[in-house]
């Protein structure tokens, strides 16, 4: 690897996917809305900042320029048509576009589980729409689709942990809907391994744990780990779709990111886990990757309610 441009790269796969490249001293260059988002990176070795929104640019060749490849992270999970279109499918053309102008022919790209033109959700439809424009493109592209990921900074575990211990009752719809949750640090890996091996280029790569969940199962096992109600966590009360449909109307009409959305829950009735191994995609095994347990991962983090993320101790070693 020589230098390498992400797109995203304050979020949460962003930020392990820095500290992996930092660890291997390859230049990095991570192009951020706002500048005080990515202050949790600015002190790791050969990675520099851009502060710019990369949906609103007529052209990221300026970004591009000197770099020998490319990972989109960029996505929303709440919005409608036009925004899930913007950021899912017409960022990627123009990515597409001025990598061919800038020849930089190298993409890795986060897609999701469940993306499938025929989808019941704009958000599962809007991400193949966007598959579909790399890998038509003819540049040499890898596209990873995670499932529900975990990590000590997560908004998946957390939240469900967060919500117990305020609320004595956890009201739930699609509780039985079902997910394979893969953990950050796999994930993050994959993306480093795809970008070193080029067996990768055209390939699509399912990103799963080795475990299969329901909803309501995270749901108690966060309560659980995180202690809530003596490790018993809160009782759940699985709610018809007529209810969640509202319940996730009234979330949507509240000021700021909605916990859940009618997207969401139509995503939700196609179960999020790996295809039939026989007839299927690679998954993370194929890239030499064995996932992690969420049931090992998960107390490590949720038990202290607290961050988990390997920075502070780079920092502690760089004397920063």
């Amino acid at each position: 690897m020589k230098k390498v441009l992400i797109l995203g790269g304050t979020g949460f796969v962003g930020t392990h996917v820095c500290e992996k490249l930092a660890r291997l001293q390859c230049p990095v260059t991570v192009a951020t809305r706002r500048l005080d988002h990515a202050r949790h990176l600015m002190l790791l070795p050969l990675l520099d900042v851009v502060e710019v929104d990369v949906n609103k640019l007529v052209s990221l060749a300026p970004l591009l320029d000197g770099h020998d490849a490319v990972v989109n992270l960029v996505a929303r999970l709440h919005g409608n048509e036009d925004t899930f279109d913007q950021t899912h499918v017409q960022l990627l053309l123009k990515l597409v576009r001025d990598c061919e102008a800038a020849d930089v022919r190298r993409i890795v790209h986060i897609s999701a589980l469940g993306a499938d033109l025929n989808a019941p959700s704009m958000y599962q439809r809007s991400k193949a729409r966007g598959e579909a424009v790399l890998l038509a493109s003819g540049l040499d592209v890898t596209v990873l689709r995670p499932s529900v990921m975990f990590g000590a900074e997560d908004k998946f575990l957390n939240t469900f942990a967060r919500l117990q211990r305020r609320f004595p009752v956890i009201p739930l719809a699609c509780s039985g809907a079902r997910f394979q949750p893969v953990w950050v640090e796999d994930v993050a890996s994959a993306v480093v391994r795809c970008l070193q091996d080029s067996s990768t280029v055209d390939q699509v790569y399912e990103a799963c744990g080795p475990e299969v969940f329901t909803l309501e199962q995270l749901v108690r096992l966060a309560g659980q780990y995180s202690g809530v109600n003596k490790g018993r966590g809160r009782p759940v009360i699985r709610l018809p779709m007529a209810l969640g449909k509202l319940q996730a109307l009234l979330m949507e009409l509240a000021p700021g990111e909605p916990l859940m959305s009618r997207d969401n829950l139509d995503s939700m009735q196609v179960d999020n886990v790996a295809s039939d191994p026989l007839s299927g995609l690679p998954g993370l095994q194929a890239l030499g990757i064995r996932p992690s347990a969420l049931r090992a991962q998960a107390p490590t983090y949720l038990g202290m309610r607290g961050p988990r993320s390997t920075l502070p101790g780079m920092r502690r070693a760089a004397r920063r």
